[in-house]
């Protein structure tokens, strides 16, 4: 159902898979298992995460499954009840997302594009795409020379739950990619031609989101930038981070990343609190630097 119905990702089904087998594991350990579980059982399962320190967004995201699961199995008629509805989700803290000043994400591109032959081109075509867009990773590497071959001013990708969207391309990005097309014997994958924008020689035949967060390690070390502060997902967060710096609409920013609730792209408001001040001190009618002295 998750597959068929819904479009999980595959990295989303693996995740619910280890967790209901987790918890399934349990359960029978109780002498009793998924399909019998009530909800007292349920909840000491969620109990004994707690107390062996299973970190609260693992434990969220087991509840999620189970959630998930229980309702699938009503609706299917395998249980009359849900045994997991008194469970109550922990509120959690969402961490802030760690991202790039403007002057970094240059220094990145520069450092990228200085690597010898076409690996630099690949690796600067990648870091501006990212940046010009805001892909995902999975989605950067899944696009097809096709996608690209007309010089598109932006791209249909297929995003979370095989919903579609556009993601802009700027001029830098396209002269990038048009570089990197053009590169002499870059884009050699298992088989020529190939169909994908970044092709390779592995078993899948286009480059990986490993190999491309150490080539981008790599290249921040070269623009000495900590690497522990570079990875494919941070381009992505500097990319909304600055649109809203810059003072980008926030449903424009949701629509461009492919968020399906605003609450998630709430979360780069806090790079604009300095820029909102500003905007209430000159703009609000009461603010006090507009008001009389003493007032």
């Amino acid at each position: 159902m998750m597959a068929a119905e819904r479009g999980a990702a595959a990295n989303t089904l693996t995740a619910y898979a280890k967790d209901l087998a987790h918890a399934a594991e349990w359960l029978e350990r109780q002498g009793s298992g998924l399909s019998k579980a009530g909800p007292d059982l349920i909840e000491a399962y969620f109990r004994s995460l707690g107390a062996a320190g299973l970190a609260p967004a693992t434990a969220a995201r087991r509840r999620v499954a189970l959630r998930q699961f229980y309702r699938f199995a009503v609706s299917e008629r395998w249980r009359g009840d849900d045994p997991s509805r008194r469970l109550v989700s922990p509120k959690k803290g969402r961490p802030l997302p760690r991202t790039l000043s403007i002057a970094e994400v240059e220094a990145l591109i520069a450092a990228a594009g200085a690597r010898d032959g076409a690996g630099g081109l690949r690796l600067a075509c990648l870091v501006e795409l990212i940046y010009a867009s805001g892909l995902r990773v999975s989605e950067a590497l899944s696009l097809t020379l096709a996608q690209v071959a007309r010089d598109p001013a932006a791209l249909i990708v297929r995003g979370k739950g095989g919903k579609e969207r556009l993601a802009p391309l700027n001029g830098a990005a396209r002269v990038a990619i048009k570089a990197w097309i053009a590169a002499p014997g870059g884009r050699l994958g298992r088989g020529a031609p190939s169909p994908w924008l970044f092709p390779s020689r592995g078993r899948s035949g286009r480059l990986t989101p490993r190999r491309f967060a150490q080539l981008l390690e790599e290249a921040a070390q070269a623009a000495r930038i900590d690497p522990a502060r570079v990875s494919p997902h941070v381009l992505r967060h500097a990319f909304a981070t600055h649109l809203v710096e810059g003072g980008a609409d926030l449903r424009v920013v949701q629509t461009l990343l492919g968020h399906a609730d605003i609450a998630t792209t709430q979360i780069y408001t806090h790079v604009a609190g300095e820029r909102l001040r500003e905007v209430v001190r000159t703009k609000h009618p009461l603010a006090r630097a507009s008001l009389p002295d003493g007032v």
